[in-house]
């Protein structure tokens, strides 16, 4: 009986330093640069991200600008100047 009681004991004194060790090393971790230098990796990853996508964004605008001014061309009308489209008051 003793020998039971001494087993389990070992068991739940392994268990307990093991996961005192788990939580001193995340502790450390969270502590650490470890976490910062995830997330500004993941912050830089989304700015990249956000430009690749302007920038299709932008070429595709022009694509259809082209296209539409192509087809007014065609049908004799005059494209109007980039700058008509322009809100009033807008400068640069």
């Amino acid at each position: 009986m003793f020998g039971e009681v001494a087993a389990k004991a070992a068991g739940m004194l392994v268990t307990g330093v093991a996961g005192a060790a788990a939580y001193d090393g995340v502790k450390r971790l969270v502590r650490g640069r470890t976490v910062r230098a995830v997330a500004v990796g993941a912050t830089a990853a989304g700015l990249r991200g956000k430009r690749a996508v302007e920038a299709g964004a932008e070429r595709a605008r022009l694509v259809v600008g082209d296209i539409v001014s192509e087809a007014r061309a065609q049908i004799g009308e005059e494209s109007p100047p980039p700058a008509a489209g322009a809100a009033p008051g807008h400068v640069h």
